[in-house]
Formats: structure tokens, C-alpha cells, sequence
């Protein structure tokens, strides 16, 4: 299994491109609305509690990556890459489902298994590349300086972003229109943040690995937005023409 996993790594990937492009497609023709948050419904089968769902779905991922790449742990470089990693997915599996304050909302099972997959899959792909293909580098090269700034603005973003919204939900009246800062432009920055993280990422470690990884960001989370902002619209008569989904003036 491991000798055909090597033999075929860039063939696979390949088809994992193409099977998230194939998702992306499906999801902006069909306007299907993934059914999580405020969109689940009682007909989307085993629902279970959102938080704990949070946990399971994004858990592989903490765990994966970081194992695969520290065998290589004479590498400061390799060092970095999975502390900008596990710094991401530290939050979003453990810190973020603490915080969510969603205690009577349920995910579809069928939702949680998928990003467990999802998580599963990519941490694979980017912690085989990185355990064999990464040497020894500078971390001082430009690339890699300007991959950390550009995935630490997407960070940043995408917290305070997340921030906002939880901030919103402690407040217990219901759905409002976020606004202030990056909200004021589009309706969903906590997605675009999260878009700019894996586009630094691949900048750091630039590789057909974590390229794979920012299109699937893309493919998930621009459908996603778009679903978002037509729901705002639906909801509120009064939301702002002028905001975009997910992308300043464009999308």
C-alpha cells in the first residue's frame, strides 16, 4: 500500500483536484445549499451535536500532518510548517467548538463524516509530501517569510471574523447582520480569511500537495459563501446591495 501510495502520489492528488473541481461545479450550478447551520433541516438524516461534530470533523487533521511530518524532525523548516498547521487546526478542533455557543444546533452526521474524510485525505497528502520531499531550507527565503505573513493575515481575519459571529449568537436574538470591518464588504470574511491561510500555505511549501489543498479550500468554502449571502438577502430586506459573498467588489 505504502509502495503504491509513492508510486502514484502525484497521480492521486491529481484526481483529488479534480474531484474537488467536479464538487465545486456541482455545488455553484446546482445552487445546492450544504446542509450545516442555519440551512440543516430535520430531513437531512442522524443529526448529532454541532460542537462535538466540530471536534470529530476536523480531528484528523490535528493529528495526521503533524505525525507524518515530524519523522523529519532535525528540520527546523519542517518545524515551522507544522507549527502554522497545528496552530490552525488546534483552533479549529478544539478551540472553536468550545466557543461556538450552538448547544441546541445539531450537524447531519452525514456532514461530519464527510469533512472527517475530507480532513483525513488531505492531511495524508500534505504530510507525506512534506515528510519526503521537504529538505532542509532557510527559513529566512523569501517565499517561506512571505507565505507565514500571508497565512497569519488569513488567520487573523478568519478569527476575528469567527469572532464577530460568535459575539452575535451571545446576544440570543436570533440571526442579525454582522457588520463592521471586513463584514462591511463581503458576507462572509471568516471564509475568506480562511481562503488567504491556505494560499500562504502554499506559498511556504509550495507543491502540488498544498496547492491541492488551497483549490479544495476554494472549492468548499466559495459555493459555501454564496449560499450565505443569498440567504442574508432572503432574510433581510434591508442587507446591503453592495456586499459581496466572499471576495471585496468581485464575488
Amino acid at each position: 500500500m505504502g509502495h503504491f501510495f509513492f508510486e502514484n502520489f502525484r497521480f492521486l492528488i491529481l484526481c483529488w483536484i479534480a474531484l474537488g473541481l467536479i464538487t465545486f461545479l456541482y455545488l455553484i450550478y446546482s445552487k445546492r445549499r450544504a446542509p450545516y447551520g442555519r440551512h440543516v433541516k430535520k430531513k437531512h438524516g442522524i443529526l448529532i451535536d454541532n460542537s462535538f461534530g466540530w471536534f470529530i470533523m476536523e480531528l484528523p487533521a490535528l493529528i495526521i500532518m503533524p505525525v507524518l511530518s515530524l519523522q523529519n524532525t532535525d528540520n527546523p523548516f519542517v518545524i515551522l510548517i507544522v507549527f502554522i498547521w497545528f496552530l490552525h487546526y488546534f483552533n479549529r478542533s478544539i478551540i472553536f467548538p468550545l466557543r461556538i455557543n450552538t448547544k441546541k444546533k445539531r450537524i447531519p452526521i452525514l456532514i461530519v463524516l464527510s469533512a472527517f474524510t475530507f480532513n483525513t485525505i488531505n492531511g495524508l497528502f500534505n504530510g507525506y509530501h512534506v515528510q519526503i520531499n521537504v529538505s532542509e531550507t532557510n527559513i529566512f527565503e523569501f517565499n517561506i517569510i512571505l507565505g507565514v505573513l500571508i497565512f497569519f493575515i488569513g488567520m487573523i481575519i478568519n478569527v476575528k471574523s469567527d469572532n464577530k459571529l460568535i459575539s452575535l449568537r451571545k446576544e440570543k436574538m436570533g440571526y442579525k447582520i454582522p457588520n463592521g470591518k471586513l463584514f462591511n464588504f463581503v458576507s462572509c470574511p471568516n471564509y475568506l480569511g480562511e481562503i488567504i491561510e491556505w494560499f500562504g500555505f502554499f506559498i511556504l511549501v509550495p507543491s502540488i500537495a498544498s496547492l491541492s489543498f488551497f483549490l479544495w479550500t476554494s472549492f468548499n468554502l466559495i459555493p459555501r459563501a454564496l449560499n450565505h449571502h443569498e440567504w442574508y438577502n432572503e432574510k433581510f430586506k434591508n442587507y446591503p446591495k453592495n456586499r459581496k459573498a466572499v471576495i471585496p467588489f468581485i464575488l
